[in-house]
């Protein structure tokens, strides 16, 4: 890690700790961490252009454990629904220490008005979909890409809804709602991959040969 990184960890990590003893994300304000990193402001934002950067560097760290997840030894031998719930899972129990304010964070961007937040977090949330596929090793392609998206997206936010507000032992209420989720849309993908197969074989590529099929999306 760099002196720059590390400064930015530092960063992330006093705003979220003035956020829990404020008991309140949206009462953070940048002059306070930098006061408490003894630090100048000036310096503070050669890191951060603004404080909502902070909430974007917060979920790049989900990302990144979701991510180092996926290079755990005999991951690639679980089946693509438990690969996919031990990445989401992974993703949302490396925010689980602070999810009052995680949950804060999500609040103010959603207050009218702030349609300059609201863009950047539907990025963000696609951002975070593409990663979760490639860290699940998925390769799905064309039209079963874009539905595979469509579903992982309902499946991740549903997942994170559900687990801003859980208060069960170890987010078991949340695990056992994505394990239904992840389960039925692989059975909806197991549907729609027979048609896909019975409409292959109705389509000549060449002679004697068919399309080979595509690996289950979920």
């Amino acid at each position: 890690m760099t002196p720059s990184d590390a400064m930015r960890d530092g960063i992330v990590d006093t705003a979220i700790g003035l956020a829990e003893r404020k008991s309140s994300w949206e009462a953070v304000r940048l002059h306070e961490v930098a006061a408490e990193l003894n630090i100048a402001l000036d310096e503070l934002r050669h890191h951060f252009h603004e404080k909502d950067e902070l909430v974007e560097a917060w979920f790049d760290r989900a990302d990144g454990a979701m991510l180092a997840h996926a290079q755990t030894p005999g991951f690639i031998l679980l089946s693509p629904r438990e690969r996919l719930q031990q990445l989401v899972m992974a993703w949302l129990d490396a925010l689980a220490a602070h999810r009052t304010v995680t949950r804060q964070m999500i609040y103010g961007r959603l207050e009218p008005g702030h349609i300059h937040m609201q863009i950047p977090a539907l990025l963000r949330v696609s951002r975070t979909v593409q990663w979760l596929r490639e860290a699940a090793r998925r390769d799905t392609t064309h039209l079963r890409r874009a539905l595979e998206e469509t579903g992982l997206t309902t499946i991740y936010l549903t997942a994170f809804v559900c687990w801003m507000y859980d208060d069960s032992r170890d987010s078991e209420r949340t695990r056992g709602a994505l394990a239904r989720n992840l389960k039925a849309a692989e059975w909806l993908d197991h549907c729609l991959d027979a048609v896909w197969r019975r409409a292959a074989r109705r389509t000549v590529v060449s002679p004697g040969a068919h399309p080979a099929p595509e690996e289950p999306t979920i």
